[in-house]
């Protein structure tokens, strides 16, 4: 099944690479490089089945764990996938919604293919 996707990453690099694996499992590919993009494309009647986003954005209070918890908010069925290459605190992790599952970077394009798989068939 495609699923439509949206990647949250402000790393133009990482996220072009995620876009790619995520593109070579036929899924639609929604695309956010920092939070405000996130927030419009969420706030908007575009289908989300899923999110992948880095925890940790640049220049921005506001951060992956933030913007999935609006993420569920509007979209009570969307599943997430956070990332970071930062170590995780207690409190990090208590921030994560219910059901989400963590890849930690750097991760090869195999382990995201099997995360997105993982995420959609939960």
């Amino acid at each position: 099944m495609m699923a439509v996707i949206l990647v949250v990453e402000d790393d133009i690099f990482i996220r072009e690479i995620a876009e790619m694996v995520i593109h070579d499992l036929h899924h639609e590919i929604l695309s956010a490089a920092d939070v405000d993009e996130a927030l419009a494309i969420l706030r908007s009647d575009q289908r989300i089945d899923a999110m992948f986003t880095d925890i940790y954005l640049r220049r921005r209070m506001l951060g992956g764990c933030e913007i999935a918890e609006v993420a569920v908010n509007l979209r009570p069925d969307c599943r997430i996938l956070y990332t970071t290459g930062n170590s995780l605190t207690e409190k990090i992790t208590s921030a994560f919604v219910e059901g989400s599952e963590f890849l930690p970077k750097p991760y090869t394009s195999g382990q995201l293919e099997a995360s997105i798989s993982h995420l959609l068939a939960a």
